[in-house]
């Protein structure tokens, strides 16, 4: 008897749960109102969530779904579906060196939505500017109406702490200085000195002063006797 009981209640269990699964209907190819009424005669919901061009499918018709057609889905469930904009017929402008406000207001004149966005630091960039793009300029036969851009933007310059160099000679001065990026610094002598400048030359008092932050290209003199 119980287990008489148990089976009937799985089977109970079973046709309960099925009786409320509907078959997802093939929706590819029908017009978006079309759609949503064959998707509303199984009680399921109409998602579009994505558009993208399409050489075969018409515009303003379905290009996919997900689930797929034939699935056995619990009813309210949603379908989300692509539809198609028909073949490309905008072109992909040229964004390289525009503002992000500028790139933009381009895009949205053509219909064409922002996709992901990136910045890196360029420290010779005097502002943020787009460098690359995806798709490229005039990029033909693309999958959606949605450009991806990287932008440069001015990063910080490279910063030390200005080192104390009274007493060194000129030329391995020159050389620190020039293995860590910097220019070959100017060099005058002190006004009793009758040596000519040279190498050798010892340094008695240096701009910037000792524990100062210089940036990298900053202008450094010496004078030496």
């Amino acid at each position: 008897m119980i287990v008489v009981a148990l089976v009937s209640a799985l089977i109970t269990m079973s046709i309960a749960i099925h009786g409320r699964e509907v078959t997802v209907p093939d929706l590819a190819g029908q017009t978006v109102a079309d759609a949503r009424r064959l998707a509303s005669q199984k009680n399921l919901q109409l998602i579009l969530d994505r558009q993208f061009f399409s050489a075969s499918v018409p515009e303003g018709r379905i290009v996919s779904q997900s689930p797929s057609a034939g699935s056995q889905v619990r009813r309210s469930w949603q379908i989300r579906a692509a539809e198609s904009l028909g073949p490309q017929r905008i072109e992909i402008p040229d964004l390289t060196g525009q503002s992000e406000r500028a790139a933009d207001l381009n895009l949205r004149r053509r219909g064409i939505e922002l996709g992901m966005v990136a910045r890196t630091d360029i420290p010779e960039m005097a502002d943020e500017r787009v460098i690359a793009q995806s798709p490229p300029p005039s990029a033909r036969g693309i999958s959606s109406p949605r450009i991806s851009l990287l932008f440069g933007t001015p990063g910080a310059q490279q910063a030390f702490v200005m080192p104390n160099f009274a007493g060194q000679p000129l030329g391995s001065a020159t050389l620190a200085l020039k293995d860590a990026g910097f220019h070959e610094p100017k060099a005058t002598t002190i006004a009793e000195a009758s040596s000519p400048i040279s190498p050798a030359s010892i340094i008695v008092s240096q701009t910037p002063f000792p524990g100062e932050k210089v940036e990298l290209g900053s202008a450094i003199e010496f004078q030496v006797k």
